[in-house]
């Protein structure tokens, strides 16, 4: 069957939205939610990833997922069966729900993959550099995502949910998170128990410590309240957005490359190869000596002195 990816329809609303919701906040007097520099600097790496991602999903999509597919998923006296013995899914409604349900599960891991392995946020802070959360903002993209995001995907093909339908399926995803980047909407009632809303994803990009890697959710929340990373946003924190150690830059190439050219140099001055992998493939922050913490070790610090002081004034060394 051929599908359509949902992006195609999406990208003018994209733009569409963007422009409504800067002409509303210069109208309604919120001015300081969008800065013209950072949002052009958004608007140059949205542009590069919409050049980019068409060319690497023909990869993913023909080549890696159609593969894969094919490999796992012979076609058998006529029937296109998975190794393991079952029919491979066909296009019935309620496989498409589990498609999207597989997608999310995915997202989940892919999202707290970027935000835990160093190389990885390296590429993912791209999305975080901003200290403005807004439309704009959401497309913000790392350029290098691109190239290993289908790799967390390999296994929903080799099960036997179709490539295009999975193609299809992240972009219902990404258009769903599009959405999200906003502050107009309000919580939404029962619908917090099930969906990752608005007020969720202003938790998930701001740095507050206690907000830190929470939210990694794409539609559904529930994958973060099984795995330990929901955090439901209080209205009584000050949130502050953005990340601990920003580019402080509007320059898109230092924005895309500037934490890799952090982890060479922390990888130049180690003198054990245990310690030049950790700056690598260990969480953002490690240090040997402690110079630098962890987002875990952070909010360990801030649990500990929330326990001796009513209200705790906590300094990010990050």
């Amino acid at each position: 069957m051929d599908f359509t990816n949902p992006l195609v329809y999406g990208v003018p609303c994209f733009i569409a939205f963007i422009l409504l919701e800067l002409t509303y906040s210069k109208t309604h007097g919120d001015d300081e939610l969008y800065n013209w520099k950072d949002l052009a600097a958004s608007g140059f790496m949205g542009v590069g990833s919409a050049i980019i991602a068409p060319l690497i999903k023909v990869v993913s999509a023909i080549v890696i997922f159609e593969y894969t597919y094919e490999f796992f998923n012979p076609v058998t006296d006529g029937v296109r069966t998975n190794i393991l013995g079952y029919t491979s899914f066909g296009y019935v409604w309620y496989v498409w729900i589990f498609c999207q349900l597989a997608d999310d599960f995915t997202y989940y891991w892919f999202h707290r993959a970027n935000h835990e392995i160093r190389i990885l946020w390296a590429a993912h802070i791209v999305h975080h550099s901003s200290d403005n959360f807004n439309l704009g903002t959401a497309i913000r993209n790392g350029w290098f995502t691109i190239f290993y995001k289908p790799l967390f995907y390999m296994w929903m093909p080799a099960i036997g949910f179709p490539p295009e339908m999975v193609v299809v399926c992240l972009g219902i995803e990404a258009l769903w998170q599009f959405q999200l980047h906003s502050v107009y909407i309000p919580k939404l009632g029962f619908l917090e128990k099930i969906f990752n809303t608005h007020t969720m994803h202003q938790v998930h990009h701001a740095q507050n410590v206690e907000y830190l890697d929470k939210n990694h959710g794409g539609f559904l929340n529930i994958f973060d309240k099984m795995f330990g990373t929901w955090k439901e946003y209080d209205e009584n924190i000050d949130v502050k957005y953005g990340v601990t150690h920003a580019p402080d830059t509007y320059n898109p190439v230092v924005i895309l490359t500037h934490e890799f050219r952090d982890i060479y140099l922390d990888v130049k001055r180690s003198k054990k190869l245990s310690h030049a992998l950790m700056y690598i493939f260990g969480p953002p922050g490690w240090s040997p000596d402690g110079s630098t913490l962890t987002v875990k070790q952070q909010q360990r610090l801030l649990k500990e002195e929330s326990k001796s002081t009513a209200e705790v004034s906590f300094s990010q060394p990050n």
